[in-house]
């Protein structure tokens, strides 16, 4: 018998050898992946855009618990948009290291189902810091309502255009234009419109669903980068009227 049985003292032990005692362990951080587009050599030299891409991928990476290890700029240019290979580095380096993609700036990649596909299916987990509410289902129903829509008021241009053609009007002249035409560009345009509101109404509508309140909404559209129909900042009442026109028809 040992001198600390003899004494009725226990063996010391620790809170690793005791269930009963909690062990401190240290808070193990995400890593993270950062994603930058500017849309010029010029702007990704001088940093303009950049610098506000970086304060809010850090400062949603704090919140988060993640640690940014790598950061990737795209510098974009209206020839070679569809050529990402930042992005291609970016989605292998969070690929092999199991953490998270930061996209800075979804915007408007948000809207080309291609690339949102093409995301989707790298099997990498990301998230959109400027979208922070979008899912990757909301994302990928906003990138296919405007997707469609685009392609159905292109459509609906040419067969106009050529509509126009065959009656022997020459196109772009004012004189072809008689009041009924106006009027009927005038619709079109205001069709156009809502047509082109239509990926910010369904991001709405998604965010509506989750028991959103209005304002709430507006601010997510704020941070998302959609517009309202005048270039103007959203409100509860504009985010209101949004959803009522887009609701509209589904109820006839």
């Amino acid at each position: 018998m040992t001198q600390a049985a003899r004494k009725g003292v226990g063996p010391l032990v620790t809170g690793h050898e005791r269930p009963d005692v909690p062990c401190y362990t240290p808070p193990v951080s995400i890593p993270a992946v950062a994603y930058y587009r500017v849309s010029t050599q010029k702007q990704g030299q001088s940093g303009l855009g950049l610098e506000a891409q970086q304060a809010a991928v850090l400062a949603h990476a704090r919140v988060q618990g993640l640690s940014v290890v790598a950061e990737f700029t795209e510098i974009e240019t209206g020839t070679r948009k569809r050529h990402r290979p930042q992005l291609e580095a970016a989605l292998t380096q969070t690929r092999r290291m199991g953490g998270v993609l930061l996209i800075a700036k979804l915007d408007r990649l948000a809207r080309n189902v291609a690339f949102v596909a093409s995301l989707m299916e790298s099997g990498v987990r990301f998230t959109a810091v400027d979208m922070p509410e979008a899912d990757n289902l909301t994302i990928h129903v906003m990138a296919a309502v405007a997707e469609r829509e685009a392609a159905l008021i292109s459509q609906r241009t040419r067969a106009a255009l050529a509509a126009r053609k065959a009656r022997g009007l020459t196109l772009g002249k004012a004189a072809n234009l008689t009041d009924k035409a106006r009027a009927a560009g005038a619709a079109a345009t205001r069709a156009a419109a809502l047509q082109a509101m239509k990926p910010a109404a369904a991001y709405a509508g998604s965010l509506r669903g989750q028991g959103r309140s209005l304002r709430q909404i507006a601010l997510a559209l704020e941070e998302g980068g959609f517009s309202t129909r005048a270039g103007g900042p959203w409100s509860a009442e504009q985010v209101r009227r949004l959803l009522s026109r887009t609701e509209a028809p589904q109820r006839h």
